[in-house]
């Protein structure tokens, strides 16, 4: 039962059925209405002298003159929106950090009703949502091609199991994101507890080459680094010399479960509205690549409480370390 506003003969009639000492549930069923509405219509009007039709009424209708406010419909709002769209935050992402900033508030919904109110002008935000293209449901035939070439690989079976619960920050999922059958890519980085990203543009997709990128990447912040989780790409099979330079652990996902890396996957799906299917990394400059870095590193995350991921990896991590990502990714 869809919600709907009272009428003022309903309040009266909620007034008269109270006196006469019927539940919110039988108050709902004689008006047609869901019980929610009647609590919903208790909380908001009644006063300490209990509820009156009138006063209710009263207040509703000031509720309503006071939810057309200009600042609901205010350009200077639509266009700060809009620019946080194209950033490609998500609606709940916008909604969520400005309840937490506590200034002007927005609902997902009025997110939502902007865009398709764009879409049918003509206009491009909703080209900005994550899922705004079919997905493909099919397997990565580039990985595949990797199985079986690594040498001396340990499994996820033998990572200690308080990782899952991500409680500090210094473990890392890795993986590539790629062009075609490995001809071009990028080495992405993913902090466990923080969602904290770090990627490296590979000119050619090969292990000596990821091996450098990833070295290169987590040197800068080697004390915050103290496990891998990766995929089984060929591409990483000179795990051991990355180990020994970082003074890390490494570990592999089983075959064919990426959920196992459930962070990097989701992030790589982020990266991809950025580069999609297609794009020839070799083409993209690392300087380019770290903007995208540092747009998803800052935007807010609801599993983080609207925090960012850059807020909660430098917040926890001490070392005194530069508070850009990007900065990080030569």
């Amino acid at each position: 039962m869809g919600y709907r506003q009272l009428t003022q003969e309903q309040r009266y009639q909620i007034s008269a059925l109270r006196v006469a000492g019927k539940s919110q549930r039988q108050i709902a069923t004689i008006l047609g209405c869901h019980s929610s509405t009647v609590c919903r219509e208790l909380r908001r009007n009644a006063t300490a002298g209990g509820y009156q039709a009138a006063l209710a009424q009263q207040r509703s209708d000031q509720r309503r003159r006071q939810a057309n406010k200009a600042h609901k419909r205010a350009s200077s709002l639509i266009d700060w929106v809009s620019r946080l769209i194209r950033k490609r935050w998500s609606p709940d992402q916008i909604a969520g950090l400005m309840a937490r900033l506590g200034q002007l508030r927005v609902s997902r919904q009025w997110i939502y009703d902007l865009i398709l109110r764009d879409r049918a002008n003509g206009g491009k935000l909703w080209t900005y949502g994550r899922h705004s293209r079919r997905r493909r449901a099919q397997r990565d035939m580039a990985k595949r091609a990797g199985l079986g070439k690594i040498p001396n690989r340990t499994g996820i079976e033998h990572r200690p199991a308080e990782i899952d619960q991500r409680l500090e920050v210094g473990h890392w999922e890795g993986d590539t994101v790629l062009h075609g059958h490995k001809q071009s890519g990028i080495v992405t980085l993913v902090e466990r507890r923080s969602g904290y990203l770090l990627a490296g543009r590979l000119a050619r997709v090969t292990a000596d080459l990821t091996t450098n990128a990833i070295i290169r990447l987590m040197t800068p912040i080697r004390g915050a680094v103290s496990t891998l989780t990766l995929d089984n790409g060929s591409e990483f099979a000179d795990h051991q010399r990355m180990a020994k330079a970082l003074s890390m652990a490494t570990y592999f996902c089983d075959p064919y479960c990426s959920g196992q890396r459930g962070t990097n996957e989701n992030t790589n799906g982020l990266i991809r509205q950025y580069y999609p299917k297609g794009t020839d990394f070799s083409a993209v400059s690392q300087r380019a690549l770290n903007r995208v870095v540092d747009e998803i590193n800052n935007r807010p995350r609801k599993r983080l409480g609207y925090r960012t991921p850059a807020e909660v990896f430098w917040g926890e991590y001490s070392g005194a370390l530069p508070t850009s990502g990007a900065a990080l990714i030569v």
